[in-house]
Formats: structure tokens, C-alpha cells, sequence
């Protein structure tokens, strides 16, 4: 019955991502915004949600019972592997499909992105993320300064969002596939079927992310399930098993645009999700689960993964940031940091690191 439903999950989130995608460069047209605005913002909060929402819950819901300290930690661990997994894994699948598709796009796996947006992204997510596990290093009783990183992870998201809405509106999401949703808007569609109302378009982004949602939820439940009935260290599910499952949005999507010959927006959907994760989620940690965001002996393991994350993003743009170009196998580098984490985590539950 798991698998039953674990396929059905996945059925669902692939379906909803489709219809994001299409509802959401739709709303950004609606809204004359660029690629980096569709893409980096809207795109890339919304697919964040079911891996936000899961520590977020630990923190602020389950953190309030008896003992706040295992929420805290489960939290914790979640918040930290979700850039991790965007910077690795998510690269990875990405360079896949763009190389599935290398021969049928005239430039081969090479990437027509716009480097701007991404250099912004990357620069933004340094920045961030540096502050945030900065503030694992604070000592205890300096309460002020948990604060202060807090107040500056919050501008400087405020910031980035200003600055990708600020951008000129892009001539790329012109060429838009007629939004699956038009004919629900049966007025508009007779005045003319191929622009739709913001009305409907509205309606299939909500509709899609709460579809989106509630699959990953499903998913990470029934993954659980299978794991624990296989006798898998509950550990090795927290740190590697159940953000593989919520980081699927994101995955999908940007294999959908890439498909689409849209790398900018696959990309920009991958990267800015890492600087909403960067700042939002981690803010939430430094400032409610002070005592879970603190680098010690124990949380070694899990601020490893933000070590990890920084080497793999700065092995995959820094080429692009020098040369002007991104391909599909400079992302396939994410992989091998990937795999990398997954040793050290099998090292440790097996007691060799």
C-alpha cells in the first residue's frame, strides 16, 4: 500500500509541477517581471514550501512541548540540508536532463543562462548562508548578536527580492505554452483564448502548489514508512532520505524548463530557492532553536553538510563567473559532493567518523 501511494505521491508532484510552471510564468508575464523575478523568486519560494514547512513546524510547534530538544534538532538538521541538497543533488539531476536533451538543443549541453541573475543568486546565498552558520559560532549569553544576524538574514532577503523586481522585464516569457487552466475562465476564453485573466492564472499557481504540496507531505510520509519497515537507521532518514523526497518541486521543475530550452529559469528556480533557504528558514533556527544552531561535537556532522554546499556551488559557478557559460556537465560536479556527504554520514552511524 506504501508503494502504492509513494507512486502516487510522485505522480501528483510531477503533474503539479508542470502546472506551476506554466501558471507562474503566466503570473509573471501578468505582472511584466523578469526571468530572475519568475524564476529565483516566485518560482523558487513556491517550490520551497514543503521542505520549509516540515523544520519550520519542528521549531515553532514542536519545539513548545516538554522536551524542545529533539524538535530542535530535527529542525535544525532539515534547515541545514536544504541547501545542501539544492547545491548537490539538485545540480546533479539538472545536468542530467540538460545533457537527456544536449542533442536536440542546438547548443548542445551548453546553457544559455543569463549570468546576471545567477551572479546575483550565488552572491546573495554566499553572503547569507555565511552569516547564518556565522552565527553557530556565537557564544552563549551574547544573545544581541543572534539578533543582529537575524535583522540582517531578513534585509538582505527583503533586499534580493527588491532587486530581481527591479530588473527589466524579459523578453523570454513571451513565448508562453496557452495556460492549462484558460478555459476555466469561460468569459475570457471567448474574448480571447490565448491571453488569460490574472484572475485564473491566480488560480492555477494556488492550485498547483497546494497540489505540490500536499504530495511532497505524502511522499516524505510513505518514504518513512518503507524506510522504518526496512529497518533503515532512523538518522540515516533524517540527514539523507526525506530531503531527497521535499527537494522533488524543485528537481522537477527545473527539468521541466530545461526540456523547455528555459535554462534560466530552471537555474534561477534551483538557486534562488538556496538563498530563500539561506535566509528565511535559518533566521527561524538562530533566533527559536539557539541551542540546536551551535556548532559542537555533536552538530558537526550536520554543519558539515554547509561546508559541502559552499565547495559544490563554488566549484560550479566560479568556472561560469570566469567564462561567461554554464553547461550541463559543470553541474554533474554536485554529484560527487553529494556523494561525498553520503560517505561521511555512513561513516558516522556506522561509528568510523
Amino acid at each position: 500500500m506504501e508503494l502504492l501511494l509513494l507512486g502516487g505521491a510522485l505522480v501528483l508532484i510531477l503533474f503539479a509541477a508542470e502546472l506551476f510552471t506554466n501558471g507562474i510564468e503566466w503570473f509573471g508575464r501578468k505582472l511584466n517581471l523578469a526571468e530572475g523575478a519568475v524564476g529565483s523568486v516566485l518560482a523558487a519560494v513556491g517550490t520551497a514550501l514543503p521542505e520549509t514547512m516540515i523544520p519550520v513546524v519542528a521549531i515553532l510547534v514542536a519545539g513548545r512541548q516538554a522536551d524542545p530538544s529533539t524538535a530542535h534538532e530535527v529542525g535544525v538538521g532539515a534547515i541545514l540540508g536544504a541547501p545542501f541538497m539544492l547545491a548537490t543533488l539538485a545540480m546533479f539531476v539538472t545536468g542530467l536532463g540538460v545533457l537527456a536533451v544536449a542533442r536536440r538543443r542546438p547548443q548542445g549541453d551548453r546553457m544559455p543562462v543569463d549570468p546576471r541573475v545567477l551572479r546575483t543568486d550565488i552572491g546573495y546565498f554566499f553572503i547569507a548562508y555565511g552569516l547564518a552558520v556565522g552565527a553557530a559560532l556565537i557564544p552563549a549569553g551574547l544573545d544581541v548578536l543572534r539578533y543582529v544576524a537575524v535583522a540582517l538574514l531578513v534585509l538582505l532577503y527583503a533586499h534580493y527580492v527588491k532587486r530581481h523586481f527591479e530588473a527589466d522585464p524579459s523578453v523570454d516569457l513571451d513565448d508562453l505554452p496557452p495556460l492549462r487552466m484558460r478555459r476555466m475562465d469561460r468569459g475570457a476564453y471567448r474574448l480571447d483564448p490565448l491571453v488569460p485573466r490574472l484572475r485564473v492564472v491566480s488560480l492555477q499557481v494556488i492550485v498547483a502548489l497546494s497540489m505540490i504540496i500536499g504530495g511532497a507531505f505524502l511522499f516524505v510520509e510513505n518514504i518513512q514508512r518503507i524506510a522504518l519497515q526496512a529497518g533503515l537507521n532512523p538518522a540515516l532518514l533524517a540527514l539523507v532520505i526525506a530531503p531527497i523526497a521535499t527537494e522533488l518541486p524543485e528537481k522537477f521543475n527545473s527539468l521541466i524548463w530545461v526540456r523547455q530550452g528555459k535554462d534560466t529559469l530552471a537555474m534561477g528556480n534551483i538557486t534562488g530557492a538556496m538563498v530563500f533557504q539561506s535566509c528565511i528558514p535559518t533566521a527561524i533556527a538562530v533566533l527559536f532553536a539557539a541551542e540546536a544552531w551551535h556548532l559542537s561535537a555533536d552538530t558537526l556532522l550536520t554543519f558539515a553538510s554547509a561546508g559541502i554546499a559552499f565547495a559544490s556551488t563554488a566549484a560550479i559557478f566560479l568556472p561560469m563567473i570566469r567564462h561567461n557559460a554554464l553547461t550541463g556537465r559543470g553541474l554533474l560536479i554536485g554529484g560527487a559532493f553529494y556523494g561525498v556527504y553520503l560517505v561521511l554520514v555512513v561513516g558516522h552511524l556506522a561509528g568510523l567518523v
